[in-house]
């Protein structure tokens, strides 16, 4: 008898989860639709269901490589090195992924004029290969290589496939200057109108989606608070709890792909139905 009872609770807690799931798909939906400044705010969650590991996860970059700061790779050679060689197995590691239903759907809501952008974490570049145009890219992007002396970039396989020689860093054929790929390091400041410009958007959003961030890596993850404390709807999608979840509206812990999907379907439900 007493099996049967614990049956019933797990069924009955089970059946709660599943309709303040549903409550909450329908709100986010509503809202969204009803949005003038919907933003997005991305991190590397949103790419791990596209085969891209999460650096800071068992098995990611950051755990077979050590970390290189922005002043050891211009002070060192052996820094030099270090970071080449960890960034070339990144580049391996997400060069021949492609964007997954989480990008798609964000894409469809940017088309659609839900969202007026996304700020992203990532370095990957699979929301522009989703069809996002308005991308702000916090951390930079491994799709370029570029040049810390003179400023020309160069698309990053075109230089992958230059560096072959794992005790050499490929250098500026103009100017000598060292190349880097296009992405913030450790003690690097961020780009002033990157930064500027994702604070302004979360500023004005009236919905701001926290999807698949960790919300530890500052300054970016000072950006959802400020979107909630100006008044937004604060989403966060994401596996794992995180610093900012008392100040969010909704949680969901839910995979983001099916997630997105869900509140799509909502949304197209809630057009339908004749809502905005």
């Amino acid at each position: 008898m007493q099996h049967h009872m614990h049956a019933c609770v797990a069924a009955v807690s089970a059946s709660d989860t599943i309709r303040r799931m549903q409550k909450a798909i329908k709100t986010i939906a509503e809202r969204l639709a009803a949005a003038k400044s919907g933003v997005a705010f991305t991190g590397a969650g949103i790419s791990t269901e596209s085969g891209i590991p999460d650096f800071r996860s068992p098995g990611g970059i950051w755990s077979k490589f050590k970390m290189v700061y922005f002043d050891d790779f211009l002070a060192r050679h052996e820094a030099r090195v270090d970071y080449w060689r960890m960034h070339k197995a990144g580049f391996e590691a997400f060069a021949a992924a492609g964007p997954n239903k989480g990008h798609e759907v964000l894409a469809k809501w940017e088309r659609e004029g839900r969202l007026a952008g996304i700020i992203t974490q990532n370095i990957d570049g699979l929301h522009q290969a989703a069809g996002s145009r308005r991308v702000q890219q916090l951390h930079g992007t491994a799709r370029v290589v570029s040049c810390l002396s003179c400023g020309r970039e160069w698309p990053s396989p075109a230089i992958y496939q230059q560096y072959e020689n794992d005790d050499n860093v490929p250098v500026c054929e103009h100017c000598g200057g060292w190349l880097k790929p296009a992405t913030i390091s450790f003690g690097q400041a961020l780009p002033e109108e990157v930064f500027e410009c994702s604070c302004a958007w979360a500023d004005e959003s009236d919905v701001f989606l926290a999807i698949g961030s960790s919300l530890v890596v500052q300054p970016a993850a000072m950006i959802p608070v400020r979107a909630a404390r100006r008044g937004a709807l604060l989403v966060i999608i994401n596996r794992d709890p995180t610093p900012c979840d008392d100040m969010a509206d909704i949680v969901l812990r839910k995979p983001i792909g099916e997630t997105l999907a869900s509140i799509d379907v909502a949304l197209d439900a809630y057009r339908s139905a004749g809502g905005s």
